[in-house]
């Protein structure tokens, strides 16, 4: 197995296990934990390989990625009762899926031979896509849109640090994106790391 295959077969199987505690925060039966976690996993991968017109598209090349999402499903139908917060199971998992996926994707557009804001720009939709369809789908606010959070954000960094280390040909490109695209999510789940929001300047004179 290459470490594409394996960064993909990884990111699928922890992006699935987010996509099914979403579920189980909307009480879906298990059809409806199945489907929410296949979205989640294999969404953002899905929707990379269509914009650089990878052929076949991973998981109807390799079928068993959804064996693995299904899997992760059920897992957590089971489990999810037992659970005392699923919300900050999901944050964690949620941010090594991201830490997972943005390699991911940033290997398959090297591999592709693209150019360098390709790639950025393929690493950050593998890494974030999956999940803000999991939140629009289950009617959640998205976690890449919550107003300061660390999320794109650190999936962009991860993605430049790859691209960087590959341009000076360090060989371990890949493991230094997952490095730093999860220190910065973590570093927002676990001390509340935000960044500037905009706030509109109230009128002045009290004219609007």
């Amino acid at each position: 197995m290459t470490l594409l295959v394996a960064l993909d077969f990884a990111s699928v199987a922890v992006f699935a296990l987010t996509g099914a505690l979403v579920a189980s925060r909307a009480q879906l039966d298990l059809v409806g934990f199945i489907f929410i976690a296949c979205l989640t996993a294999l969404g953002g991968g899905t929707l990379r390989d269509m914009l650089i017109n990878r052929d076949p598209v991973f998981w109807i090349g390799q079928p068993g990625y959804l064996a693995v999402a299904s899997l992760a499903a059920l897992v957590v139908f089971v489990a999810a009762p037992r659970l005392e917060s699923r919300y900050r199971v999901l944050l964690w998992l949620d941010a090594c899926a991201l830490a997972v996926a943005v390699p991911a994707g940033v290997g398959v557009a090297l591999g592709a031979g693209l150019g360098w804001p390709v790639v950025l720009v393929m690493g950050m939709i593998t890494g974030c896509m999956g999940g803000l369809m999991r939140d629009v789908v289950c009617n959640e606010v998205p976690l890449v849109l919550k107003a300061g959070e660390i999320y794109v954000t650190a999936a962009f960094a991860g993605a430049l640090a790859a691209i960087a280390l590959t341009a000076a040909g360090q060989p371990f490109a890949l493991l230094a994106c997952a490095a730093v695209t999860f220190a910065l999510r973590a570093g927002s789940v676990a001390f509340g790391w935000r960044l500037p929001v905009y706030r509109p300047r109230p009128p002045r004179d009290g004219l609007r």
